[in-house]
């Protein structure tokens, strides 16, 4: 309920779906991951559109961008409270897209 319909549609069917696909690797942490994507501003411009729709529909997330140094690539962490990290794995279906 935190997302308008029209919102929440883009969200789940456009923004999420095309951030996977550009995703390059995953980093496990103890209590969340890391993804790595490329560091262009397309890339930014859809990960921070996601990145404030996704603190709203679930606040338990910590959310960090992070762009490394010298040209380096652009990280999405997600990390949060006991519970956070099995419930990424569930929903990106990291099982399936390593």
């Amino acid at each position: 309920m935190a997302l308008s319909p029209e919102v929440r549609k883009r969200h789940f069917e456009e923004l999420g779906p095309a951030l996977l696909k550009l995703k390059k690797s995953i980093r496990e942490l103890p209590d969340g991951y890391e993804f790595e994507l490329p560091a262009d501003n397309k890339t930014y411009q859809l990960l921070t559109e996601w990145a404030f729709q996704e603190r709203l529909c679930c606040p338990f997330f910590d959310i960090d961008l992070h762009f490394d140094r010298e040209g380096g690539p652009l990280w999405l962490r997600l990390t949060g409270r006991s519970g956070t990290k099995e419930f990424i794995k569930e929903e990106f279906d990291l099982a399936n897209s390593r």
